[in-house]
């Protein structure tokens, strides 16, 4: 049976410019990675579609090993809804590695309305990689978490399956919990970056994501400020995602973790960083196109997964 959602959460689905996509990771981490979702979702199916570009291939590869995802929506700037709210997607998410192209010619609107028009000509041909070179990625919806606030403090509206129980803690790494990355650096990308996400994986094997208020830095990581009682007790692998984007995404910045996640259950979590990646790419549609055309490099990789024959 397909997952019905509201007519709030609908506009909110449909609005968004950027929203925070939730993998697995091998050990039951969680990947947090912005995308721009272009408002595709079949609300009588029961769907939420994505796409990227397949020189992007590292969540295409951890999607293919375990399905379980969630698409957060966090953020209403440059986008085409003002409501508030912080609305959970969760699901199991299937795609093709063979780019369709007359799919990809039919979100055109989609695409013309939330980010910068196709270029053709020379230009087009160079951005080939990331104009068609691309797959959809459709999401199952089995759950929808939808609060009625920014911050997800306030009670939510859950539409599907019920939500599962507490998971249970992880084993620690090999390696230990402590911080592996500058925990003062990660602290001042979350200071200066509008949005802060945390994701970690529930019982049902499906991501959990929550947004972050604030984040200060310990001599053991980072403490972080996220909705009462929204982190299950003990310890587990996390990430943590700091963003920011300008409008039709000209101009990103995306600083991602993973790492070890304790709460204690009486108030207190604690963040620590163990990898790090990202970018910083200025509002400039120069460096915008450059940035696209360098996705070429990608290739190579998903070949090497293979994802491209």
């Amino acid at each position: 049976m397909s997952v019905k959602w509201s007519d709030e959460v609908d506009e909110i689905l449909t609005g968004d410019l950027a929203a925070g996509f939730a993998y697995l990771t091998p050990a039951k981490g969680v990947a947090i990675v912005p995308m721009a979702p272009l408002g595709l979702r079949d609300r009588e199916a029961g769907t939420v579609t994505l796409t990227t570009s397949l020189a992007l291939w590292k969540k295409l590869d951890r999607v293919r090993r375990n399905s379980g995802v969630a698409i957060a929506y966090h953020a209403r700037e440059h986008g085409f809804s003002d409501r508030p709210g912080f609305v959970l997607v969760q699901g199991r998410a299937s795609f093709s590695p063979t780019p369709d192209r007359t799919w990809l010619e039919s979100i055109t609107p989609n695409w013309d309305r939330f980010l910068v028009p196709k270029s053709r000509g020379p230009l087009g041909r160079l951005l080939d990689v990331y104009y068609w070179q691309r797959v959809a990625i459709d999401i199952h919806v089995e759950r929808v978490v939808a609060y009625p606030d920014d911050p997800a403090r306030q009670d939510p509206d859950v539409f599907g399956t019920d939500r599962p129980p507490t998971p249970a803690p992880h084993e620690e790494p090999s390696g230990g919990i402590g911080p592996r990355v500058d925990v003062e650096s990660v602290a001042a990308h979350a200071e200066r970056l509008p949005h802060t996400l945390l994701g970690w994986c529930a019982s049902d094997e499906l991501p959990e994501v929550v947004p972050v208020s604030a984040a200060h830095p310990d001599a053991d990581g980072l403490r972080l400020d996220v909705p009462p009682g929204s982190v299950p007790p003990g310890g587990r692998r996390a990430g943590l995602t700091s963003h920011a984007f300008w409008p039709r995404m000209v101009g990103q910045e995306q600083r991602i973790h993973t790492g070890w996640l304790s709460a204690d259950g009486q108030g207190s979590v604690l963040y620590s960083p163990h990898t790090k990646s990202g970018y910083r790419l200025p509002p400039s549609k120069l460096l915008y196109n450059l940035g696209c055309a360098s996705l070429v490099r990608g290739m190579r990789g998903a070949r090497k997964a293979g994802l491209v024959s």
